[in-house]
């Protein structure tokens, strides 16, 4: 499997200034026969420096000290500036693309400023840099899109049903999928652009610009937030997530088989086999930031994998959404043929 979905685990063995983040070393017990630990080199992880990307450094880090599986070494975090945080006002698929949150991540990983990488999955690209894997993935957290309503909205619509805010109400999205749902849904509503960090965002609806906004409840829940959310919305019936969306990957490089062992370790393969599906249907169609594309896979009880996807025109005009079975080790071919049937029943101008 190539590196554009995701770098197969290996069997587990006996731009801007970087700062260091104001993260603690995860606490490692003493290894055998090391009686000088604190000589080891650290072990760097690179992050972006938003609160909820020091949250998920945050969890890696944890799971790796609590385990004691570096043999002594410090694990420590580096935060790595992107060009996607510090240009704000605009649309990333105006300014370059979802890589402009990696583009300066995947740089100081490849010449050796940090060992490992920790990234929101959705954020990276389908094809990597060569020289660069997903290593691991961590349990996924709520994969739901969540509805967060501004204080402007009057008692009686505050229920959070989508279908009750009220007519002609604005919504705050930097995403064309779930401006595209939305308006498909609800043709009536207004949009405007909000971009930033969870609380930017939060605060930005707060301050009366929108009625409403739609955030990831996992990253609210990793930031402690879930009580900002009214309703999560259901990723097979009401809006398709992201691929990828609430799972923290780790990229290393290649050729770094003893880190890439380190993370075959805590690879979460249900989450794995999910990721490889929604990637590989979003590589299948080849879209831009400009194409509202979703994806979602989840594990069915008799263990067959089940894959959605959801392929619209940005002003919510056209919507097509499909699902599909299949074994979990056909994850890849599940989500390349979704792909396909989703390529074949769409009007020309969505795709290139």
């Amino acid at each position: 499997m190539s590196a554009a979905l995701l770098a197969p685990a290996l069997d587990p063995a006996p731009a801007a200034p970087d700062r260091a983040a104001s993260l603690p070393a995860a606490p490692v017990p003493p290894s055998p026969g090391l009686a000088k630990e604190s000589r080891l080199p650290a072990l760097w992880a690179g992050t972006r420096g938003s609160p909820l990307a020091l949250a998920q450094t945050r969890e890696v880090l944890a799971l790796l000290g609590g385990e004691g599986m570096t043999g002594g070494r410090p694990v420590r975090a580096r935060v790595v500036g992107t060009t996607g945080d510090r240009v704000q006002g605009r649309r990333l698929a105006d300014i370059g693309g979802k890589g402009l949150f990696t583009k300066e991540i995947h740089e100081a990983l490849l010449d050796g400023r940090v060992d490992f990488a920790v990234h929101s999955l959705k954020d990276l690209e389908t094809e990597l840099p060569p020289g660069l894997v997903i290593a691991g993935v961590l349990p996924r957290e709520d994969v739901r899109d969540a509805l967060v309503l501004g204080p402007a909205v009057p008692p009686v619509f505050r229920r959070g049903a989508l279908p009750e805010l009220p007519q002609g109400a604005r919504i705050g999205t930097a995403s064309v999928r779930r401006e595209a749902q939305l308006r498909h849904l609800r043709p009536d509503l207004r949009f405007g652009l909000l971009r930033g960090n969870v609380g930017t965002r939060l605060r930005v609806l707060e301050g009366g610009d929108f009625a409403a906004t739609l955030l990831a409840m996992a990253g609210l829940r990793r930031l402690g937030l879930e009580h900002a959310a009214v309703m999560a919305l259901d990723p097979e019936e009401e809006l398709v997530p992201a691929a990828g969306q609430g799972i923290i990957a780790v990229t290393a490089r290649e050729e770094d088989v003893e880190t890439r062992r380190l993370f075959a370790m805590i690879d979460h393969r249900p989450t794995r086999i999910a990721a490889t599906a929604e990637r590989a249907l979003l590589a299948s169609l080849g879209g831009s930031c400009r194409t509202p594309v979703g994806a979602h896979a989840r594990m069915l009880p008799g263990g067959r994998l089940r894959l959605t996807g959801l392929l619209a025109r940005e002003d919510g005009s056209f919507l097509l959404k499909r699902g599909l079975e299949g074994a979990p080790g056909d994850a890849a071919r599940l989500g390349q043929e979704l792909g396909a049937w989703l390529r074949a029943g769409s009007p020309a101008d969505i795709l290139p």
